[in-house]
């Protein structure tokens, strides 16, 4: 009876693990019925200690938007529009009314983004540069929710033993240096960009209307 108990409550257990694996499906009712064609892209909000985070996530977004079949209104045109209105913090811009962003730049839907991880992270044993965001598209003609998503991106590299601890302990800090002396960050940043908003993934943005996709997600 007892190893009877203790297989059943492995096997629960095993259960909720895999149960909370499992993404939640996503409602894409209200996305389908606004059928958003052009996207505006905010600067996304940035909650790192890297100065870099927003600007090396914005100016990779557009690429897997358009690839996914949809208009997106240039990223620099759109933030010397709002330098010119006084707007320069990204904080203030999300701020700003979906319906006043319409009557501004005439797209459909908004990107909100916020990068909750950017840069390099050091252990004892090895440097990784991690990139993580947030993103959530928003009909600027009725300021419904229609997505949100959410991606994370490693460069994975680790350093091998052959040199012993010694060895390691030399390669990990100076892989930190380089991460830190240069944007190692960005090409990782572009990984995140593409898992985030490349339509055909699961849980990810639909194809728009310029894709040979659309409507069939």
């Amino acid at each position: 009876m007892k190893h009877f108990i203790q297989s059943f409550a492995i096997l629960a257990l095993a259960g909720l693990l895999s149960a909370c694996a499992t993404p939640p499906s996503v409602d894409y009712s209200a996305y389908r019925e606004s059928r958003p064609a052009s996207i505006l892209i905010l600067p996304p909000l940035n909650q790192t200690p890297d100065i870099k985070a927003s600007y090396g996530m914005l100016a990779q977004m557009s690429y897997p938007l358009a690839e996914s079949g949809y208009y997106v209104l240039p990223v620099a045109l759109v933030d010397e529009t709002f330098r010119q209105n006084g707007l320069d913090n990204a904080a203030d811009i999300h701020e700003v009314a979906p319906a006043k962003l319409r009557e501004i730049f005439g797209a459909d839907a908004a990107l909100y983004v916020t990068v909750t991880q950017y840069g390099a992270t050091y252990t004892i044993f090895d440097s990784s540069v991690k990139v993580q965001a947030n993103a959530k598209l928003v009909d600027l003609r009725s300021g419904t929710l229609l997505w949100s998503g959410s991606a994370f991106a490693t460069d994975q590299a680790s350093n091998n033993n052959g040199g012993g601890l010694i060895g390691v302990l030399v390669s990990a800090a100076v892989k930190q240096i380089v991460n830190n002396l240069s944007d190692t960050s960005y090409p990782v940043a572009g990984i995140a960009s593409a898992q985030l908003l490349t339509a055909g993934r699961q849980n990810g943005v639909l194809h728009g209307p310029r894709s040979p996709e659309f409507g069939k997600d």
